[in-house]
Order: C-alpha cells, then sequence, then structure tokens
C-alpha cells in the first residue's frame, strides 16, 4: 500500500477511447465496458458517490458510419460525436441497468465552468443526481462546441468535474501503468513513479503530448495538467492501467500498482482564471 483511500467518499473515474476500444479494429471492447460497469457499481455499492467520465463517443460514431480514420474538421468530429454519444449512453444504460444502477448524461464545455450561472447550475445537477443515487456519465459537448471553448480532452475534463463536485480522488483509467520517469515504450530503463509528493517542473517535463493512438487523443502532457487542477484544488488524482478493470476495486483494497499524486490545496488557484487563460 502506498497510499490510504479509506477516506474517499466521492470518487471521479476517467476512462479512455483506447481502453474501450479493440486496438486491432477500433471498436468497442464490450468485454470490458462490462467489466468497468461492474467495478463502478461495486464501488457504488461500498457507498461511495461515483461519477464517470467516458471518451468513446467518436469512435463509436466513427464505428457506425465506416469511417476508419480519426477526421481532422471540427464539424466532422461534432457530427461523429452526435451519432456516437447517443449510442455509447445507451450501451452504459444497458450494462449499468443489469447491475441495479441508474445513470444520467452531463454534457460540459469550457463555458460551462466559466460561466457563474452555468457553472452553479451544474454543481446542482451533480449534486441532486448523487443525492438520488444516480451515477452521472459525463463527455464534452462536442457538438455545440468551438476550438475556444473545447477541454480538448477527457483528462482535462474529468479534473474539471473533480473540481466542481467537490470530489476527493480522480482516478485516470489509461494504457500504461503510471507516470514512468522516461517513456518505457522506447526507454527499456524507464520506471515507475508510484507516488508524486510535489508536482515540479521534473515532473511535467517527464509528460509527452503523444497520443497513444489514432483513437484518442490524450497523452502524459494531459494526465499531468489535470493533475495540476485537481492537486492544487485538494483532491487526490491516481493514473493506472485499464487492461485489468479489477484495478478499481484494487484501489480501495490498497493493492494496485499506479501513480499517485498527493493534494496539496493552493488558495491561491482559481480554476477559473486556467480556463480563462485557455481561452484567452
Amino acid at each position: 500500500m502506498i497510499y490510504d483511500f479509506s477516506n474517499v467518499h466521492r470518487v471521479i473515474v476517467k476512462i479512455g477511447s483506447n481502453s474501450l476500444t479493440h486496438k486491432e479494429t477500433g471498436h468497442l471492447d464490450y468485454v470490458k465496458i462490462e467489466h468497468l460497469v461492474r467495478e463502478l457499481s461495486d464501488l457504488k455499492n461500498r457507498g461511495l458517490d461515483v461519477c464517470l467520465v467516458s471518451s468513446g463517443a467518436q469512435a463509436v460514431g466513427r464505428q457506425i458510419m465506416g469511417i476508419k480514420e480519426r477526421p481532422s474538421r471540427l464539424p466532422e468530429k461534432q457530427a461523429l460525436a452526435a451519432v456516437g454519444q447517443a449510442r455509447l449512453m445507451s450501451i452504459y444504460s444497458n450494462f449499468f441497468r443489469e447491475y441495479g444502477q441508474n445513470t444520467g448524461q452531463v454534457l460540459m464545455t469550457k463555458a460551462t465552468m466559466v460561466d457563474n450561472v452555468s457553472r452553479k447550475n451544474a454543481q446542482n445537477t451533480f449534486e441532486e443526481l448523487f443525492r438520488e443515487g444516480i451515477i452521472p456519465i459525463v463527455n464534452e459537448n462536442d457538438t455545440i462546441s468551438t476550438y475556444e471553448i473545447q477541454f480538448g480532452d477527457n483528462d482535462t475534463l474529468s479534473a474539471m468535474v473533480a473540481n466542481l463536485t467537490g470530489a476527493d480522488l480522480l482516478i485516470l483509467l489509461s494504457d500504461i501503468d503510471g507516470l514512468y520517469s522516461s517513456d518505457p515504450k522506447t526507454d527499456p530503463n524507464a520506471k515507475l513513479i508510484p507516488i508524486v509528493e510535489k508536482l515540479d517542473e521534473s515532473i511535467e517535463n517527464m509528460g509527452s503530448s503523444a497520443p497513444g493512438s489514432n483513437v484518442g487523443t490524450g497523452g502524459m502532457a494531459t494526465k499531468i495538467r489535470a493533475a495540476k487542477i485537481v492537486v492544487n484544488s485538494g483532491i487526490g488524482m491516481l493514473i493506472a492501467n485499464a487492461e485489468h478493470m479489477g484495478v478499481l476495486h484494487r484501489i480501495f483494497d490498497f493493492e494496485f500498482e499506479g501513480t499517485v499524486f498527493v493534494p496539496h490545496f493552493n488558495e491561491d488557484f482559481d480554476i477559473i482564471d486556467f480556463l480563462e487563460e485557455d481561452i484567452g
């Protein structure tokens, strides 16, 4: 055990497109999705508030439309997201229903966070969903977003959700075990860093912006960025490998491999300023 999660009451779990799809085809891996849903339902049954931030809408849209490559134009991406989001939510809803759980969809853009009224409305919606025992499933509202108000990746989005909901822990499920001293795909001497006590420049330099495939949009750089948001908000973060979804219950049984980012609440950190810098 490298960190004690026994006091966690509200957890945000983010899953990337690469972890939801078959590498060979880019199509959904239903076995993994079913296992993810079972794990999240079990966390819910332990008494935790659970929220899922899920990628995959565009990947599902591509599968439905028979498009192999990820498009570069925003309108194409938005159209695929519109097609894929409805199907993805239906899949999640059906799986969660088998485990006696109800779900609700929440779609967000940066404007949701920057605008005071929208942010408060979103916060109230999350609180009511948790109060009613419903598992929120969150994604970016790709169909209406512009480049200026996009999160651009769900690592950042999940960090925003953690901040907005006052979560205790953000778990980023990825296709890598955690943060390494260097890229383990190219450096055989790369070492896994089990715990990050302080997010300094040396840690930031370990990030890589290169995505893992043509399915996902986030690399280690976006995960470090997410860590900046949650750590300064007083929220813990964990990167773990989604290859075996059982890592979720092992985290709370104190038997897992990954990288933990220790929270250090920073009263000078303003998430709105952070976002407005991006919007420019």
